[in-house]
């Protein structure tokens, strides 16, 4: 709450977070009041997340997940997940999750949990990038950019963003292109002590820069060009224990685009370098060249 009594961005995603359990591998979503035309696939991905973690427990935390994304979700209505348990072993869980509207399936996710056992250890390097502290805030991104960006503007923002780069909407305006993204994010306040939230909400935020390098390869912006864009499928391994309050880079990179589909990548690193999870994302992506006049 801020000191006037109204929510922050994060205290509404911490409430989505929150699902009301209506059975033992039932659970119901809740849409927040700012919303976009269809349901934000990072809400999907990190209500899903918990949903999975709740039937699971304790002592084997998520490393990994598979999402495809099937129909747009209605942003009017619940979101009802229902979790399959397909494995229960001593040191591994397997979980399938499915979110409905009205009977039709949106989203599947299959999710596996494993217990931190210490084995071979290597990972590529942190890219090299300013610290957040002397980056500014995203808001100061927008400035000039309201009526272009006004999704952007106006969207829940529970993720605290620091651009180490322009954005692709200031890259445009000065006929750049970029091959690659650095962002740092954390969440935008201090989070409960449950791992899996703070699992949930790196999902929520592994959807918001992502396809970015896709656009950016091409010097194309949102909000510059007539863009069309869609999640397809979305994966993601969490590969050591970490605080989502904490800075983290997300790193990404789009190693190709073909069939009117980008694939990118993205790797999430501590300050301190570690590489704490992996995202992959193909993403439907269309591009309406304006007509010269």
């Amino acid at each position: 709450m801020t000191a006037a009594g109204h929510k922050t961005d994060l205290s509404i995603l911490l409430d989505l977070l929150d699902l009301s359990q209506t059975d033992e591998d039932l659970f119901v979503g809740k849409h927040p009041a700012q919303v976009g035309s269809r349901t934000f696939g990072g809400q999907l991905i990190s209500q899903a997340i918990v949903a999975a973690g709740r039937t699971v427990g304790e002592g084997r935390p998520l490393h990994a997940l598979n999402a495809h994304f099937i129909r747009g979700g209605d942003v009017k209505a619940d979101i009802e997940y229902r979790v399959a348990r397909q494995r229960d072993g001593r040191a591994f869980a397997n979980r399938m999750v499915t979110a409905y509207q009205n009977g039709h399936e949106l989203f599947v996710m299959l999710a596996a949990f494993q217990d931190w056992t210490k084995g071979l250890e290597h990972a590529v390097a942190v890219p090299v990038v300013p610290y957040p502290e002397a980056l500014p805030p995203l808001g100061d991104h927008f400035v000039g950019y309201e009526e272009k960006l006004q999704m952007f503007v106006n969207a829940l923002k529970p993720i605290d963003m620091r651009y180490a780069n322009d954005p692709a909407w200031i890259m445009k305006d000065a006929g750049e292109t970029l091959t690659h993204n650095r962002v740092w994010m954390r969440a935008d306040g201090e989070l409960p002590e449950d791992p899996l939230i703070h699992i949930a909400t790196m999902g929520y935020s592994s959807d918001t820069t992502v396809l970015d390098s896709i656009i950016t390869t091409h010097g194309l912006s949102w909000g510059h060009d007539r863009i069309v864009a869609a999640t397809v499928n979305h994966s993601m391994w969490v590969h050591r224990p970490f605080r989502f309050d904490d800075w983290a880079l997300y790193a990404t990179e789009s190693p190709v685009a073909a069939g009117s589909r980008g694939l990118a990548t993205g790797r999430y690193f501590s300050r301190d370098g570690e590489l704490l999870a992996t995202v992959v994302q193909e993403g439907l992506i269309r591009h309406f060249p304006k007509r010269a006049r």
